[in-house]
């Protein structure tokens, strides 16, 4: 489907922030880059009252700016949502900049011609502003986590027209992180699945698959470059804070992408990443398959993995009542 300027359909951009002043001019400037008429693009950030010049920042580029008062950030996706507009919904991190100036009419064309799809995947590319570990961790795990790398299915692709790509996982499991980091949904359907109400990250597009659209998308070579962390010791940090986020959430709402016939238990996933064998093998198997040494990564980031997690449990069992907790464990994300 081709869209004319009288007919661009309205796109919210959800950006959940706290403190991030480093990176979210880099992330805001590659939305106003997009090839799709600015009047038809709707900015609004959930902010849990930061200190530096986040909200200036945010109103430069013309962003609706909520006051999040939650005690973690799926709260403030769900703030944001209610308050969207937009017949498109695209849920963006601060750590995020789109690849391609184009991605987002694509992604809107893609999804208008596709209803039978639950939305777009970004592809997470490398990027000059990021380091060797970065990219290791994003363009070459997908997911930021060695542990949720191995507890994910791999999708399969189904068809290809184009720049548009077809892919859904295999039958009898949904164990897979699908719906974050420059994810394009449908208003609609969030709404079939009251996503404004248990909006969980990751998990909205498992509801959706649980619905029965199975398949979803993703535009060839295109997506986001996702600035994660820059070393190894804030990524034990930025572990330490998504199990103390995780484990929160699921006392709200125990739903878990990873007990959804994971092809590896997570026992046994800690279990991998901490026996030196089965990393090394897969940072061998990636370098020969792919020629990159950034595979090199991939041992010590199993290692930090689970000192990371563990570090976050500890953490949740002695300050999870704490609702500034998940504020105090931020970690700053700087590009390169």
């Amino acid at each position: 489907m081709t869209f004319t300027p009288e007919n661009f359909p309205l796109v919210s951009f959800i950006i959940p922030t706290l403190n991030v002043e480093p990176i979210l001019d880099n992330c805001l400037a590659s939305i106003v880059r997009q090839d799709y008429p600015r009047a038809n693009i709707e900015i609004i950030m959930a902010d849990a009252h930061s200190t530096d010049r986040t909200r200036e920042i945010g109103k430069k580029f013309g962003a609706v700016i909520l006051d999040d008062n939650g005690k973690n950030m799926e709260e403030g996706k769900r703030l944001a949502l209610q308050h969207a507009t937009g017949e498109y919904i695209v849920f963006v991190d601060s750590d995020n900049e789109i690849t391609h100036p184009d991605y987002l009419r694509l992604a809107i064309q893609a999804l208008a011609a596709n209803p039978q799809a639950l939305g777009v995947e970004s592809y997470y590319l490398p990027s000059p502003k990021m380091s060797s570990f970065c990219a290791y961790l994003t363009a070459r795990l997908h997911i930021s986590d060695p542990i949720c790398w191995l507890m994910s299915a791999n999708p399969r692709p189904v068809a290809r027209a184009g720049e548009v790509e077809r892919w859904r996982l295999p039958d009898g499991t949904l164990s897979y992180p699908l719906g974050a980091n420059g994810f394009v949904y449908r208003r609609a359907d969030l709404q079939s699945v009251q996503a404004d109400e248990k909006f969980q990250d990751t998990h909205i597009a498992m509801f959706l698959m649980k619905n029965g659209q199975r398949e979803w998308l993703r535009i060839h070579g295109r997506g986001v470059h996702h600035y994660y962390v820059q070393t190894l010791w804030k990524f034990v940090q930025k572990r330490r804070r998504a199990t103390v986020h995780f484990l929160r959430v699921q006392e709200e709402m125990p739903v878990n992408w990873m007990k959804e016939q994971p092809p590896v238990p997570l026992w046994l996933a800690a279990v991998y990443c901490v026996t030196f064998a089965g990393p090394l093998w897969h940072t061998l198997r990636g370098i020969i398959r792919d020629g990159d040494a950034r595979w090199l990564w991939h041992v010590p980031a199993c290692l930090a993995s689970v000192l990371g997690n563990t570090w976050g449990v500890f953490t949740y069992q002695r300050r999870g009542r704490d609702k500034a907790l998940i504020a105090d464990l931020h970690v700053n994300q700087t590009l390169k």
